[in-house]
């Protein structure tokens, strides 16, 4: 059968998980006639995994998202069932928003903003062939045959890339919850030459609510006050629904020790590389075989379904085993399996493979996002999907790309890591993976980001004004309380030994006095009251930028120096073979990644500053230059 022609855009969009949705949305509303294939309609931002969104790390990109004109942020904050701030006791740059989805709720809440968004069609569809013609993508065909031509093509295919699912010692073919792999795309793949890997993923049972004895697990609510990911939020939602912790035990363990010939994981079934970071109940068990026990989080998956998520549960043991394994634990004694855990194994992207905008190197107009570039979660995805959207859409129109740096977002240390060191595992983003964490707080990813999502149009003018006004409130805030000299009143004594902060022997600045660590905000206001009430994320910012004002003007000056780094460029025609005294190693990998910057070379595993050196001396000498020319 032949194709048909079925349209012209400017973006496709292939595949509408996490990468997906942002993707497409953000090409959309940089102008571009954008296209969304996909497998299943009702199934749009599918949480095929926890149904949480956020914590450490994450829920940084997640800010990151909305301060770019993401949607993830706004969706959440309309459809959690449950908020919590993490790591309130430790410093601002690890504290992590997290929270529970209704999932039902959060697919629906999706697939309605994207069907409301200008410039974007929704069609389901498989995707079994890319078009490539003279190194160039020029569009895509489904298995109904239909041709859908473009300038640019974002894959985003998530886990169902050859997607195999595998309880004990049952295998298929099969995506994220029993829905169709795709093979066809796969296949194409590896004829255009792409370089692909094999990883693997897990998930846990779910079990009927109604079969938990919540009397014997412990309550984890939500926050009284909660915060949210969007900065446009402005209702809460109180009627929280609480998590549940339990732990396993001895007889746990004991029954999957018994079983681990049973499991997957250790059969030899599984070929595929599974997550550090995220580990199953086997391999828990097996590498902290120490442990007398291990947290099992309960997390309702919604508000109108019985379906309970069982955290910290990921198995790819048969279900009978699974049933076991359950009822050693305190509460699920009863438990009754409604849908059982499995592994699966999919196919991914090398993702050096890609320049820094997400696009294909040796494939023009062709980018790709989320969890096919070697990573694991929705929020890394997310990021993912927000910048290959941006840039396709920016190829497609002509238009400014953009590619964040590390010291901008966890968006751009998440990208520069893949493409840049490449990942022999299910990649996870990781506060210790970003070395300017103190600069990459959850509080101030609108002031990081909010300009930047307004210039390439995704931020409207009226939300701009407003967080023009925020920045300026906080700056004259600062000032006021640098103008306010206190007194050692005896009022201002005992709010001090309340605090268990020490008397004052003279008078100080009330900018001075936030300083010290127990000294809040909240403390200064009731001595020196501004003459309007701050926004809470605003008193947030005026108190974190006081005290911690030297490490952040240390972790500015850090940056420069980076600066200075990737302000070196790496001409386009540069002959690694041609520079002597590399090693052998890092010659290799130059030609492999192609870095653009002498950082972005120094951050290349192999790459040692010994390299690093040879090769600045190499541009700087002007030996690029002198064979172009010749």
């Amino acid at each position: 059968m032949s194709t048909y022609e079925a349209g012209k855009f400017d973006v496709i969009v292939i595949g509408a998980g996490h990468a997906g949705v942002e993707a497409a949305h953000a090409a959309a509303r940089r102008g571009a006639k954008t296209l969304m294939l996909t497998l299943n309609l009702d199934m749009i931002a599918f949480m095929p995994c926890n149904p949480s969104i956020g914590g450490p790390a994450k829920g940084i990109v997640v800010r990151e998202i909305d301060a770019l004109g993401g949607l993830m942020g706004k969706v959440i904050d309309k459809t959690y069932i449950q908020m919590r701030m993490l790591n309130t006791a430790k410093g601002p740059a690890v504290r992590a928003l997290r929270a529970q989805a209704d999932k039902p709720l959060y697919i629906q809440e999706m697939k309605k903003s994207l069907e409301q968004t200008d410039n974007l069609t929704l069609r389901q569809g498989m995707v079994e062939e890319l078009v490539v013609e003279d190194g160039k993508v020029k569009g895509v065909i489904t298995e109904t045959k239909a041709l859908y031509r473009a300038e640019s093509v974002i894959i985003t295919t998530g886990t169902f890339m050859r997607g195999r699912v595998i309880i004990g010692d049952i295998s298929y073919e099969s995506g994220p919850n029993n829905q169709r792999a795709s093979v066809k795309l796969a296949e194409n793949l590896e004829e255009l030459g792409f370089d692909l890997v094999r990883f693997k993923t897990g998930t846990p049972p779910r079990v009927n609510n109604k079969s938990i004895n919540y009397d014997k697990t412990e309550i984890q609510p939500g926050d009284e006050n909660p915060q949210h990911f969007s900065y446009e939020t402005t209702e809460e939602i109180l009627d929280q629904i609480p998590c549940w912790l339990t732990y396993t035990n001895e007889t746990t363990h004991e029954i999957i020790n018994d079983n681990l010939g049973l499991s997957a994981m250790y059969s030899g079934m599984i070929k595929g590389t599974g997550p550090r970071y995220c580990p199953s109940i086997e391999d828990k068990i097996v590498r902290f075989h120490d442990k007398p026990r291990h947290q099992i989080f309960l997390e309702p998956e919604g508000r109108d379904t019985e379906e309970v998520y069982v955290q910290g549960l990921s198995t790819s043991l048969p279900e009978y085993v699974q049933r076991d394994i359950l009822r050693s634990i305190p509460g699920l004694e009863e438990a009754e399996i409604m849908r059982a855990g499995y592994a699966i194994e999919y196919d991914s992207v090398v993702p050096t493979q890609l320049w820094p905008t997400l696009e294909v190197k040796d494939i023009e107009g062709l980018f790709t996002a989320g969890q096919i570039n070697g990573t694991s979660g929705y929020e890394e995805a997310a990021g993912q999907g927000l910048m290959a959207g941006i840039n396709a859409a920016a190829k497609a129109l002509d238009k400014d790309t953009l590619i964040l740096d590390r010291s901008q977002g966890y968006i751009g240390v998440l990208i520069d890591d893949l493409v840049t060191k490449g990942t022999n595992e299910p990649y996870r983003l990781l506060t210790s993976r970003a070395e300017y964490r103190l600069l990459l707080r959850h509080d101030n990813a609108d002031l990081r980001l909010t300009d930047i999502g307004h210039q390439i149009g995704l931020i409207s003018d009226e939300r701009f004004a407003r967080f023009e006004e925020k920045k300026q409130l906080i700056d004259e805030e600062q000032e006021r309380l640098k103008s306010i000299r206190l007194k050692p009143t005896e009022q201002l004594q005992e709010l001090l030994d309340e605090i268990g902060s020490t008397r004052l022997k003279d008078g100080v600045l009330a900018y001075d006095l936030m300083k010290r660590p127990e000294v809040t905000y909240d403390v200064i206001e009731k001595i020196a009251p501004a003459d309007r009430e701050l926004a809470r994320d605003a008193k947030e910012q005026v108190e974190i930028q006081i005290k911690y004002k030297g490490y952040i003007t240390k972790s500015n000056q850090q940056v420069e120096r980076m600066k200075k780094m990737e302000n070196k460029l790496i001409p386009d025609q540069i002959d690694y073979d041609a520079i002597s005294g590399l090693a052998t190693e890092a010659r290799e990998k130059l030609k492999q990644v192609r870095p653009l910057s002498v950082a972005q070379a120094s951050r290349i595993s192999g790459v040692n500053p010994a390299d690093v050196s040879i090769l600045l001396v190499y541009i700087e000498q002007g030996n690029v230059a002198k064979v172009s020319n010749e």
